[in-house]
């Protein structure tokens, strides 16, 4: 799962998680941590921009106020809207 270091608890239950590295006042990153960290960065980036089209739906940007039971619906609605523009691109 990619995660920013805010969910570091994640990987203290057990879930494995691919956080980037973080260079320290006095000790840089080596160069294999700068190599790793930006092939973590090119995939959460694209996860990013996802969630940011997706948002362009007010469902996901705000709290959901409808019936839990029409969410899963309308989430793959909007899914299959965003597949369908991936498809034309």
């Amino acid at each position: 799962m990619l995660v920013d270091k805010g969910y570091q608890g994640l990987s203290r239950l057990g879930i494995r998680c691919l956080i980037p590295f973080k260079a320290s006042k006095n000790k840089p990153l080596t160069l294999l941590h700068k190599q790793i960290n930006r092939e973590i960065g090119k995939r959460h980036i694209r996860i990013e921009h996802v969630n940011g089209t997706l948002k362009t739906f007010r469902i996901l940007a705000t709290h959901y106020r409808n019936r839990r039971k029409g969410m899963g619906l309308r989430l793959n609605l909007i899914a299959a809207i965003y597949n369908m523009e991936l498809i034309k691109k």
